[in-house]
């Protein structure tokens, strides 16, 4: 299992994301490859599973919505997250990666 790669960016982080849609809960189920991999309920259609993932985040992290956006892969499973007013050691440690 690899480390997660954290960038670090003004007033937060940036991070690499594995979204698995359609799983039967939303959670995140650890690490791959460098990116945390992301169980989400919601199904890949309409950006249905871009706003679960925002909505989990958000609540997991303790920040607002409107902290966290998905800079690439709107559309792919692979995404990049970037996560406002947070640390990458407190990313860390609510994620319990």
């Amino acid at each position: 299992m690899a480390n997660l790669t954290i960038q670090e960016v003004d007033g937060g982080v940036a991070f690499a994301a594995k979204i698995v849609p359609g799983s039967s809960r939303t959670t995140v189920s650890g690490l791959l490859d460098g990116m945390v991999k992301i169980k989400i309920s919601a199904v890949p259609e309409k950006g249905k599973a871009n706003q679960c993932l925002i909505e989990f985040l958000a609540k997991q992290l303790g920040v607002k919505k409107n902290a966290i956006s998905i800079i690439s892969g709107q559309t792919n499973p692979v995404k990049s997250v970037q996560v406002l007013g947070i640390s990458a050691e407190t990313l860390l440690k609510k994620l319990d990666l």
